[in-house]
């Protein structure tokens, strides 16, 4: 299999600029010509070898911010933009869409914010349809997209909050645990913790300064939100901080954003970066011996997972995703190429469909995307009752997974046949944006291809992808 050469000419612009040197200053560094080093800049040229090396030993960076899994996202978001019905046929060509992501990735994001405002503005009015007794009505917008997209382009991962939490969890000595540290820490602050019969996880009163925790739910999750109310008590000002800098465009969108940042506070206090990474490594990923060790639910192990991609110590690139019932995505984060569908549910093909015919067992899969690239998939079935009888109990599905290569460093990969190209499942991402031709689980046609009707023939679909 050929190399696949390495075009980041915005990475190296960036890299150049955040150090502060001239182009020529910064070829003569890097041991190449002034002409050389701006067609690499302007990706007229790949990344040579002695370029990455020289990265490497002469400023210290971390040579896999040179990768293209921005682009790829990137060219995956923008392709489900385009695949809005308001652009009709003006679909541009993959390539044209790789050399944008690649050469101008701010104007890419501007088009995806262009586009989201559209959305949102085209719901709005939506929503006033509906009042107005429509039929046609669609549904309100949220600022949830906004602050999914924050951390999506985070690569799922935040270092300041990451290493305070970690920081925190240190203190943890002499035998004493995450929760004894966290009881200190509220204790500091003249606020006592008391377990009662209530609703809700966690309620905070601020002039009691008592924190109550739902006797009803599991100790993992009273200790999750325990740690969650110490991220907002005690890390204000870095959360704010965290928040200045991503500028959101609403005050609903900093509020939420202000709780997923304490929610993943809260994940790394429990699961410190470096402590975690390690035990990962050594029992090969198993999400069970993780579970038990940190003391964390299976979600709560499966989403930190995603998120190990510290400069200089990353972990595998996972996608971590959790859906409802309704195959429609509440959580979505991919380190890897695999993308998910920025609006609806997720290919009926995967897994984590099927993970709901078979509560308390793992799922394993073998996948690949219509762009050839083969991944492991595990899924699971998860339920969250609500610790009474009668009580709701949400049900929900986790899927947890990693391209092919890694395979060696997952305990589910153990037995299966990686090499055998019939064992692949073929999955995409939305079917208005898949390029399969065949799929008999196909919903609607791709946006992309042109199609067939022979009124005296009829397949699996009324129609054929041409």
């Amino acid at each position: 299999m050929a190399t696949q050469k390495l075009y980041a000419g915005a990475k190296l612009r960036e890299m150049r600029t955040r150090i502060g040197l001239t182009q020529k200053d910064f070829a003569a560094k890097l041991g190449v010509s002034l002409p050389y080093l701006n067609q690499m800049e302007n990706n007229n040229r790949p990344v040579s070898t002695t370029v990455v090396l020289a990265l490497a030993q002469e400023f210290g960076m971390d040579v896999t911010e040179l990768s293209t899994g921005d682009s790829e996202r990137l060219v995956s978001d923008m392709r489900e933009a385009l695949a809005d019905p308001i652009f009709a046929d003006a679909m541009p060509p993959t390539t044209d869409l790789r050399l944008t992501a690649s050469n101008a990735p701010a104007l890419a994001k501007a088009f995806l914010e262009l586009h989201r405002s559209y959305r949102q503005t085209h719901e709005r009015l939506a929503s006033l349809d509906e009042a107005l007794g429509r039929e046609d009505a669609r549904v309100r917008a949220s600022p949830w997209d906004e602050v999914r997209d924050f951390f999506h382009y985070c690569d799922n991962y935040i270092d300041a909050v990451d290493r305070a939490a970690e920081a925190f969890a240190a203190q943890a000595r002499d035998g004493m645990t995450i929760r004894d540290i966290a009881q200190r820490r509220l204790a500091e602050q003249g606020i006592s913790v008391e377990r009662a019969d209530i609703e809700e996880l966690r309620r905070y009163n601020p002039k009691t300064r008592v924190l109550h925790l739902s006797s009803r739910s599991a100790p993992q999750t009273q200790q999750f939100q325990m740690l969650l109310q110490v991220a907002l008590l005690t890390q204000d000002k870095l959360l704010e901080a965290t928040l200045d800098f991503a500028r959101f465009h609403s005050d609903e969108a900093r509020s939420i954003a202000k709780i997923g940042l304490a929610n993943y506070y809260a994940g790394a206090a429990l699961m410190p970066y470096a402590a975690f990474l390690g035990a990962a490594q050594d029992c090969r990923h198993d999400l069970e011996i993780l579970s038990s060790h940190f003391g964390a639910s299976i979600e709560q192990v499966a989403h930190r997972l995603s998120t190990l991609q510290r400069p200089g110590a990353k972990g595998i690139p996972f996608f971590f995703v959790r859906v409802d019932q309704a195959g429609t995505i509440t959580k979505r984060h991919s380190a890897t190429r695999l993308q998910f569908a920025r609006f609806g549910g997720a290919c009926p093909l995967w897994n984590v469909h099927r993970a709901f015919e078979t509560p308390g067992r793992f799922l394993r899969q073998l996948a690949e995307t219509p762009d050839g690239v083969r991944y492991i998939s595990l899924a699971r079935a998860i339920s969250k009752p609500g610790g009474s009888y009668g009580a709701p109990v949400r049900r929900y599905a986790i899927a947890l997974g990693c391209e092919i290569r890694h395979s060696e460093a997952l305990v589910y990969a153990d037995n299966l046949d990686v090499s055998n190209a019939s064992a692949y499942e073929p999955i995409g991402i939305s079917c208005r944006i898949c390029e399969r031709k065949n799929c008999h689980q196909r919903s609607v046609p791709p946006l992309e291809r042109r199609l067939s009707i022979n009124a005296d023939e009829r397949g699996v679909l009324p129609y054929q992808v041409n």
